[in-house]
């Protein structure tokens, strides 16, 4: 399918915003719903439902565990931080990495999106996010801007991330 990717920008917090509350609130966002399915009803992949894996992702970060952010990556993927030097390549790779960042209380906001789903199996969600991170030591909260990368792969009946790369956005110059 060659379709061309849409732009879709992020109202500041509002997807992150909506998927904290419910996470709070006790409903699981990872449920069975059209965010885990990447599509409608009707299995069509949709840009609504792969933007929806992000807001599944997002909402795993504050409940702390590095391997329930782990769990939604797939066993081969590779994973590109943003703030670490090291490629993971594996699941314990991953879940360390989420160990060291989920210490800083993160909160993350999609600022752009573009959203390019290639066929019924696969999907790419690129842009910019912005994560406000709190400094563990002294509580000062600071917000990055980064790049992103998301693929995704349906994988029996699941949207694994299968890569992932994040990198501080660079100054304009």
């Amino acid at each position: 399918m060659n379709r061309r990717p849409r732009i879709r920008a992020a109202m500041a917090g509002g997807a992150a915003v909506t998927a904290l509350g419910a996470l709070a609130a006790g409903v699981g966002v990872a449920q069975a719903g059209e965010e885990d399915r990447g599509g409608d009803r009707q299995g069509r992949v949709t840009e609504r439902g792969i933007a929806g894996l992000f807001d599944r992702w997002n909402a795993a970060l504050p409940a702390g565990d590095p391997e329930k952010v782990a769990d939604l990556y797939a066993d081969d993927a590779v994973l590109l931080p943003t703030s670490s030097p090291r490629i993971r390549t594996n699941h314990a790779e991953i879940a360390d990495y989420f160990e060291h960042f989920l210490r800083k209380k993160q909160r993350g906001e999609k600022v752009r999106s573009v959203i390019h789903v290639r066929d019924r199996n696969s999907a790419l969600d690129a842009g910019v996010y912005r994560f406000h991170l709190t400094d563990p030591r002294t509580g000062v909260t600071r917000a990055v801007d980064a790049r992103y990368t998301y693929e995704h792969e349906k994988r029996k009946g699941t949207w694994p991330i299968v890569n992932h790369h994040s990198s501080v956005l660079p100054a304009e110059g």
